[in-house]
Order: structure tokens, then sequence, then C-alpha cells
């Protein structure tokens, strides 16, 4: 039988020393089958809980271990907080995989650490804030943001939000869709073609565009907008907002900076069977006088530091620091205004990002609109749970079926 704490491990591994993202280093390891949804939810698990675990390990360990002896000690206390598991397997199971790392010489601090272990004697820190940046692992500064901008409640709601289920979208006939759904746990969202399942297994309907997998936030996003000819999604990968588009536009063009990101849009169309949609590979941060007022609407779905969706992307929370909101507002600034000499006079320029701080959604859009007089923010509205902001609308995970994201409209003077 394969060490339960092994594959998780090697995942782990390529996310705290590899630097790779969580879903392409569990794409990237070889993974035992038949255990694959426990590993996947260990994996997710750590991440989820990086900052408790690490303080956990501080509690209890005289010395800060290195990084392979650490990643050991936060799945070996995942298990034991989070999974229930018996302390005896687990300490067994940490100490054989160290051994087989070529780390023997901690096998006796990794055996001591966890047999010493004890949850209830773990203290949170002095001070509601940073007791609650470590209880829901949720980064200071981001914690203080939302605290600022939404308050203390909701702000806790936010952090300790965990995503439940996996969200389908249906492109197939209503009968086919019912016998997806003949027997199956699931949620229905606000939109009659997308459902929360409690478990949903890829099968041969995948494959053949029957249905795919794609976030509620970004359902709730291309609902937003209105049918037009021409259409613009200016930060088109992965594609699901553009094939979605391309069922109520009559064309839609997908700008996209990196080739093999374009590539997944080619792909992603091709298997929903969608036809009018053109990949076009390029920064659209930087003006092109070819596309100049060429679409009825244009779709920016800036990049963005995520802080939306980090109970789907728990690495988000890892990787990101509070630098980059500044550098990221810069680009967003700069996407919207090259892109708003794509709109046609009279046309609509709508902005989204997958974040929670205002100063990449308000903050964001109320600069450009300073420097853009000709656009002006239009009354925006979703049947999904939302708050109005200053120009657009703010979705909270806690109140919109897990989807954190911002939306704005506006329009062109004609």
């Amino acid at each position: 039988m394969t060490n339960p704490l092994a594959d998780p491990y090697f995942i782990l591994n390529k996310v705290y020393g590899g630097g790779a993202f969580l879903k392409q280093a569990i794409a990237d390891t070889p993974i035992e089958e038949i255990n694959r949804a426990r590993t996947v939810k260990i994996a997710y698990g750590v991440l989820e809980n990086d900052l408790y675990l690490e303080y956990c390990i501080r509690a209890f360990a005289p010395k800060n271990p290195k990084l392979p002896v650490r990643i050991v000690l936060k799945i070996s206390v995942y298990m034991l907080l989070f999974l229930g598991k018996k302390k005896y397997m687990v300490t067994d199971n940490a100490v054989s995989l160290v051994k087989k790392l070529g780390k023997g010489g901690a096998a006796g601090f990794v055996n001591a650490f966890l047999r010493a272990f004890e949850p209830e004697k773990v203290k949170l820190p002095e001070g509601e804030l940073a007791a609650l940046s470590v209880k829901a692992s949720y980064p200071m500064f981001a914690l203080s943001r939302l605290v600022k901008a939404y308050g203390r409640d909701t702000a806790e709601k936010v952090a300790l939000y965990r995503a439940e289920g996996v969200c389908v979208r249906f492109a197939c006939s209503e009968e086919k869709m019912n016998g997806y759904l003949a027997g199956a746990e699931y949620q229905q969202t606000p939109f009659a073609d997308t459902c929360i399942f409690r478990n949903f297994a890829r099968g041969e309907g995948y494959d053949a565009g029957e249905y795919t997998f794609q976030s509620v936030g970004s359902v709730a996003i291309a609902a937003g907008i209105a049918p037009c000819e021409n259409l613009l999604d200016a930060c088109a990968a992965p594609g699901g907002k553009s094939v979605l588009l391309s069922e109520k536009c009559a064309k839609v063009t997908s700008f996209e900076l990196h080739p093999h990101r374009a590539a997944l849009i080619e792909s992603y169309a091709k298997r929903m069977h969608r036809e009018n949609i053109a990949v076009v590979c390029r920064d659209s941060s930087v003006y092109d006088q070819a596309f100049a007022e060429k679409f009825d609407a244009v779709l920016v779905d800036a990049p963005c530091t995520g802080y939306g969706v980090v109970s789907e992307n728990p690495d988000i929370k890892f990787f990101r620091r509070e630098e980059d909101i500044a550098a990221l507002a810069k680009t967003q600034r700069a996407i919207l205004s090259a892109c708003a000499g794509y709109v046609k006079k009279g046309g609509y320029l709508y902005y989204s990002t997958c974040s929670v701080f205002e100063k990449e959604n308000d903050g964001s859009v109320g600069a450009f609109l300073a420097e853009n007089p000709e656009f002006s923010p239009e009354e925006a509205d979703s049947p999904l749970g939302h708050l109005r902001t200053r120009y657009g609308l703010q979705f909270l995970p806690h109140m919109s079926l897990g989807a954190g994201f911002y939306f704005c409209k506006m329009k062109r003077k004609a």
C-alpha cells in the first residue's frame, strides 16, 4: 500500500520548492489513481490552511525544519486536524516518508514532534485580526484590506469561506442535462444551465462538448453582457467566457498574449463546437490601430490578484504579495485604456476581475473614467448575490455561491 503522505508530498514540493501552481503540480505528478481524490484533497487542504499549519509547527518545533521535513509535517498536521486520522498512523507514515526522501537524520525529530503535538495547546496570537489571519490562513495584508472595505464581520466570512462542490455548465439538450442531474446531489444556480455538484466525475460527455467545468462567476459575467454582433474578449484564456459569449454574439474575437494559452482557447472552442470565435495572439495592453472602433462590445476580464477565488486556488494566498496589487492595477488600467479605443461609439466596455480588493476594481475603473470622459458607467445587475459599489457590482464568495469577482458596465458616447 502506498504511503498516503507520499503523493501529496511530491505535489506540494513542486509548489513550495519549485514555485509551481497547484493545478499544474497535480497535472505533472504521477498519482496512484485509486487514491487520487484523497491525494488532491490533502494537497488543496494543506495550501488552504498553510498559515495555520506553519503556526502549529512553530508552536511545537524548537527550530524551523528544512523545507522537505516542513512539508511532511504540514501534511501530517493537516491529516490530524482536518481529516481526523490516528496519530500513530500519521506518525509512522511521516517517519517512513522522510527516510525514503533521504532525510533519515530527521526521522527522530519528526517522530518526537508528532507524538508531542496537541492541537488544544496551540494558542492563536493576540489581537483580533492577527488571530483571524492565522485561523483562516489569510495573509494579514489581504485581511486588512477586506476589513477596511467591508467591515470585520464580512471580512471574516470571506476569509473563512471554503469551496464546496464542482460547478458544471451544460451545453446539451434539456433531456440530456436531466440525465446528468438524475440521482445527483447538486445545487441549482440562478443560471438554468449551471449547477454546483457535490461530486461530478468527468466522462465522455465532456469531450463531446455536452458540458464544461466553468465557475459560476464566469457564467455570471457572461450573463451580464448584452447580445451584440461583434465582441472582443480581450483577456480570453482559457476560453470559457469566449465560448459562452459566442452563443449570443454573432462573432467573438479572443485576444491572448501567450501562444500556448491561445491554443487553449482554440481547443476549448473546438470541444464545445463553436465556430464563430477568432483567436488573436497579442498584447491587450498595447493599442493596435487595426482594431480601432471595430467592436460593439469589449470585455476586459483583467489579470488580477485572484483573491476572489482563493477557495478554488489556495496557492494564490501563498504566492501573492501586497506589492502585486499596485502592479496589477497599473496593468489593468493599461489594458482598459488600450481596449477603450476598440469600442465603437455607442458601444459598451465591460470590466471584470476575480478580485475582492477595491484598488483592482472600482479603483481601476475610477482611474480609467477620469482619463476617458467619453465613457460613463451604466447600472448593471445580476441574479447572483452581490454588493453595489460606486461603479459596478462586487460579488463575495460567501454570498455568491463561492464566486468572488467584480463586474462593471461602461458605455461610450455615441
